[in-house]
Order: structure tokens, then sequence, then C-alpha cells
């Protein structure tokens, strides 16, 4: 008796192969009020003009938190003290230079806002707010983004 091998269907559950990610990293600025309690600084993206927290690519010879750091500075010209662990992450995508899009994972730092300066290196090409934790999350379009802002407690 010889076996035949089944010839094999081609599975109706079969996933695409996944999108590579890229990584960036993004801080979460905050600052606590007496009056307003507290308060999320938002800026607005240089192509689309949504609302985000400021973020970018990492940066070479400094670790994820460093380099959110230097994009709150660049970005929205904040100083203050971030911290190391991350609050969470969310994907999304970004156009890229070339107008290709890619899908990215953010790694989000709190940033305790000690200073906000008016000289900053992009204050040309962005604006900034300050809102609540339940505006900042209605202003932002990425859901697990929304999520890790109304989760935050500093």
């Amino acid at each position: 008796m010889t076996l035949q091998p089944k010839k094999l269907r081609a599975s109706r559950s079969c996933k695409p192969a996944p999108v590579p990610t890229r990584t960036q990293v993004a801080a979460l600025c905050y600052r606590d009020r007496r009056k307003q309690g507290r308060q999320i600084l938002l800026v607005t993206s240089r192509g689309s003009g949504r609302w985000i927290l400021p973020k970018g690519w990492p940066i070479k010879g400094l670790n994820a938190s460093g380099a959110a750091k230097q994009e709150a500075w660049e970005e929205a010209g904040v100083r203050g003290k971030i911290s190391n662990e991350p609050l969470g992450s969310f994907h999304y995508k970004k156009r890229l230079d070339d107008g290709s899009r890619a899908i990215c994972e953010a790694q989000v730092f709190a940033m305790k806002v000690a200073g906000l300066s008016n000289k900053f290196p992009e204050r040309d090409e962005r604006e900034r707010k300050w809102v609540s934790p339940q505006t900042a999350a209605k202003m932002v379009s990425e859901p697990a983004l929304q999520n890790i802002i109304r989760d935050f407690q500093g």
C-alpha cells in the first residue's frame, strides 16, 4: 500500500506578513496647577497639523527616554525631568520624507515640565497647547495613546 500525500489547500485564515514597524520615542509633557489641576502639553505635527505629543526617531548616543527629552525640547521648548521607564506605546502611520508611509511604534515617557522656552528649534513650525488630560485624549487620534493619556497618574 502506497500512501499518497494529501493535497494542501490554501487556508482562508492565512494572515498577510506583518508590516515592519519603526520605533519612535515620545514625551508626555505635563504640569500640575493648583486651579486647573494636571495639564498635558500637545503640539501640532508639521505635516497635517494634528495634535500630537512631541516625538521623533531614536538619537545615537542617547537612550530612549533621553531621545524623547531631546524631542520635547526641539518640538516644544520643554525643559524638565523625564522618566526612564515608558508609560506604554502606541502605533500610528507616519508619512516619511519620501512620501511613503511607515507603521511606527512610539514609546511614551512621562516628562514633568520645569520650564518652557519661547525660543526652541521648531518654534516656527508648530503650535503648542496646554490642556486637561481628558481634552488631550480627545484631541489625539490614536486610541492607544488616548488610553495612555487617560490612565496617566504621574
